[in-house]
């Protein structure tokens, strides 16, 4: 029953979320996790209100870069139980995709090989898989609750589970696309003779994407 109780505490983290400029405290959890979903609802808010490609991606680094801090303390926290530490994958698995979101697209803008709306339509993409992501989470943070008498000890693990297993599925495809769009580049840039700006440009490292 401690470790249900505890788990309800780990889920409700999920439910307030404060400005991102917020104060925190480093080893609060609650803080740490609102803050990663605060900033990708507010990277999905922005790619969908701004038109301009080139607009639209420095307003959603700065965005990124601001919740930035959350996502990597709440990486570091380590003293939870089984089920919390599964919100906190499920939480950190929203905040690799706006990182791989930001990070490959921004490295996008400056290739060749795509035209400007092309480049939309990337951006585009990659808003509407975090925007399902964020939802998935915001569906956690309304069924699992402290408050929620509905469900059973047995059917919280199951929405636990059951959006754990969705939100990975969203990450893996956050990687499928991004490697079907650098695919993309890298075939042009070979008809062009240039494959090596291209390579230089995701660097090797990343061929785990490709």
């Amino acid at each position: 029953m401690k470790k249900l109780m505890f788990l309800a505490y780990a889920v409700s983290m999920l439910a307030t979320a404060p400005s991102v400029k917020a104060q925190w405290v480093v080893t609060d959890p609650t803080n740490l996790a609102s803050g990663i979903l605060n900033s990708a609802n507010e990277i999905v808010q922005t790619s969908s209100t701004v038109s301009n490609v080139v607009k639209n991606f420095k307003e959603v680094e700065k965005v990124y870069n601001q919740g930035k801090e959350y996502y990597d303390k709440l990486k570091a926290v380590s003293n939870l139980v089984k089920d919390a530490r599964k919100v906190q994958q499920t939480v950190l698995l929203v905040g690799d995709v706006s990182e791989m979101y930001v990070t490959n697209f921004g490295k996008m803008m400056n290739d060749p090989n795509f035209t400007s709306q092309e480049l939309a339509a990337i951006g585009n993409g990659y808003s509407a898989l975090l925007n399902e992501s964020t939802e998935l989470l915001n569906e956690l943070k309304q069924i699992v609750t402290a408050t929620n008498l509905s469900l059973n000890d047995k059917e919280r693990m199951d929405v636990i589970d059951r959006v754990y297993k969705e939100v990975k599925e969203y990450h893996s495809l956050v990687r499928y696309y991004t490697s079907k769009n650098i695919s993309v580049s890298y075939l042009r840039a070979k008809k062009k003779n240039d494959a090596k700006r291209v390579l230089e440009l995701y660097g090797t490292s990343n061929q785990k994407y490709w």
